[in-house]
């Protein structure tokens, strides 16, 4: 008589506890052995990444050459690229975590990608407007568009919001041209103006504006005097045409919350941080130097809200350390290995298939108990 080996109406509970080990095991194995996807264009992230952090250790030897102390409280990695909360060349308030976190060279990656992702190619010509608001990112542009062998037309604005660069002795032209004298970088601002509201200081303090305007004379650089904040954007165009030459602009990088650069409020909340192709649909038509970028099919990289981007590209918030070259997601990812884990699903499968919905499990399991010398299974007559 031939023996049919009984099998549970349930699933036993070894077997459970075989798959959920199976399962589990197979869940840890794909976390712990993911792998270190490298980034696209990553040697140029680094070489511009390294241009910023030196360009960073030349700006902290100025200033202690200047005999400008820095403050460890607001400024924790000594990067003397922390300013005052207020002083006479004070355009606004600001925000010092955003301050603290955008000093990190690897924000010239960032630049990098944002550039590239605009379409930029070697010695193409991008309008550039500064802040001394954000002075660190200020040094990444300059990195990211030498690694890129890029000709920027620069126009920058001086005062600054509270702990950017606004120590009336150590302001963002002097910061610039100690770098263009040590020959970090190759070019500089072609103009600057006051700026603030209206780009004509409007507010601040008697001292403060002639502080401002006596440094840009000294820098023998154009001197931009609007009429009003009309009389700004025209001059700003004008100013990049006129260096652009017969070039045409390909990119317009905009650091920091400047009226004439993004428009009113308005026109600040609407632009998005990092790469803008299209104009805002939302709120009422606004002019502003971005605004006819844009409409002149110049992609424009707005550089605000830097605690939101460093977190959208890996990169640390209020860093207590000076960062490494090469740290954050802009540079690499780790991602999940796809073979692995299509091998690890088709074995729970492969599991599940032989021990719950076949014989086979059962048939597998009775004969290692017969070889193990245990009872026989019930059999069915």
């Amino acid at each position: 008589m031939k023996q049919i080996i009984w099998r549970p109406a349930g699933t036993p509970r070894i077997v459970l506890f075989m798959l959920a080990a199976l399962a589990v095991g197979g869940m840890l194995s794909v976390e712990f052995y993911q792998t270190k996807k490298i980034q696209p264009y990553y040697s140029e992230k680094i070489l511009a990444a390294r241009l910023a952090q030196e360009a960073m250790k030349v700006v902290k030897e100025e200033r202690v050459r200047r005999r400008i102390p820095i403050n460890r409280e607001s400024d924790p990695t000594e990067s003397g690229l922390i300013g005052l909360l207020v002083s006479p060349v004070t355009s606004n308030t600001g925000v010092l975590s955003a301050k603290q976190t955008s000093v990190n060279p690897n924000f010239a990656a960032v630049v990098v990608q944002l550039l590239r992702q605009a379409g930029v190619e070697e010695n193409d010509t991008v309008a550039v407007s500064f802040s001394g608001s954000f002075p660190a990112i200020n040094l990444c542009v300059c990195a990211a568009l030498q690694a890129l062998d890029l000709k920027p037309v620069v126009i920058s604005s001086v005062s600054a919001s509270s702990w950017g660069a606004n120590h009336p002795r150590f302001l963002w032209l002097d910061m610039e041209e100690a770098l263009y004298r040590r020959k970090v970088f190759a070019f500089r601002s072609v103009a600057a103006s006051i700026g603030g509201v209206e780009d004509r200081g409007v507010g601040m303090s008697k001292e403060g504006i002639e502080a401002i305007e006596k440094a840009i004379r000294s820098k023998n650089i154009r001197y931009i005097e609007p009429l009003d904040f009309g009389d700004s954007i025209e001059q700003h165009m004008a100013l990049y045409h006129e260096n652009a030459g017969d070039a045409p602009i390909k990119a317009y990088v905009n650091v920091g919350g400047g009226t004439t650069s993004v428009g009113t409020k308005i026109g600040k909340q609407l632009f998005r941080p990092g790469l803008n192709r299209r104009l805002p649909t939302e709120g009422p038509p606004m002019d502003s130097v971005m605004t006819r970028m844009i409409e002149n099919d110049a992609p424009a990289i707005h550089l605000v809200r830097i605690e939101l981007l460093a977190k959208r590209y890996g990169l640390p918030i209020q860093p207590s350390r000076s960062p490494i070259v090469g740290e954050g997601t802009v540079f690499y990812r780790m991602e999940y290995n796809r073979k692995l884990a299509a091998g690890v699903l088709l074995a729970i499968l492969g599991a599940v298939a032989l021990f719950v919905r076949s014989d086979w499990g059962f048939r597998i399991l009775f004969t290692r108990r017969r070889s193990g010398g245990s009872k026989h299974p019930e059999p069915m007559v």
